[in-house]
């Protein structure tokens, strides 16, 4: 497996200056970090944010793409418009997304296939609600959701990243156990083996209020990949702390 993979979302925050600062301070704190680490911030930050990063280890993501290769789609932004700005990741199926928007696992699987034709990795987000998880439908909803991927991007399945986070731990404070997390990955690694003898390539991440508190212990677990993170990666140090974590 390779080194962990640390990804940022910044989700709908950040300005100009704010950007500036944050990314500096990150950067100047990375020397000696092994994990790899990217952050995912809005659109229209990703020429600034480009610039920024360029020849450094912190790599680019988007947050979202369109389902659409081009065409009359207002307010989308495809695929390769994203690789013009050399992204190397990108979010698609947010539990916020999938919440807010209606997004379907359909339309979730293709976006995947958009970012993949396109060079971009997929951090491809799956995760049950508080309700589904205590009608015991956790395995359920995050295999269905990752079988709709698989089924549409079956012959190069092994080149997404997977991000399991539970809907009931996005922004609200509360965290997965380690033990949870391990057993819920653990599920998604058999379902990726199932799919393609290289699963071992398939990252995943754990994303569902990871912090600098917990990051080691969920970072612990063998199938625990790295994490997608949201408010933490807004803090530099909190960042940083977890990027250590990672390279150990």
């Amino acid at each position: 497996m390779a080194a962990k993979l640390m990804v940022g979302n910044w989700k709908m925050n950040g300005s100009l200056v704010a950007n500036a600062s944050l990314l500096s301070e990150v950067l100047a704190g990375m020397g000696g970090k092994t994990c790899r680490a990217a952050v995912c911030v809005p659109a229209p930050y990703l020429a600034q944010a480009q610039a920024l990063l360029a020849g450094s280890a912190l790599a680019l993501g988007a947050q979202d793409v369109s389902a659409h290769e081009a065409g009359a789609y207002t307010g989308e932004v495809s695929a390769d418009m994203l690789r013009d700005f050399a992204v190397r990741y990108c979010i698609v199926g947010h539990s916020e997304r999938r919440q807010y928007h209606g997004e379907s696992d359909v339309t979730v699987a293709s976006k995947a296939q958009r970012a993949l034709a396109a060079g971009i990795t997929p951090i491809v987000c799956v995760g049950e609600s508080l309700a589904e998880r205590d009608a015991g439908q956790t395995e359920a909803v995050v295999k269905r959701q990752l079988a709709a991927v698989i089924h549409t991007n079956g012959h190069c399945i092994s080149e997404i990243v997977v991000a399991y986070e539970p809907v009931w731990a996005i922004g609200t404070g509360l965290t997965a156990t380690p033990e949870q997390a391990q057993h819920v990955h653990a599920v998604l690694r058999a379902q990726l083996q199932a799919a393609t003898p290289h699963a071992d390539r398939v990252s995943i991440l754990y994303g569902g209020s990871m912090n600098a508190a917990n990051a080691a212990d969920l970072l612990a677990r063998p199938d625990v990949d790295g994490g997608l993170i949201g408010g933490a990666a807004l803090k530099a140090s909190e960042f940083l702390t977890m990027l250590k974590a990672a390279s150990r």
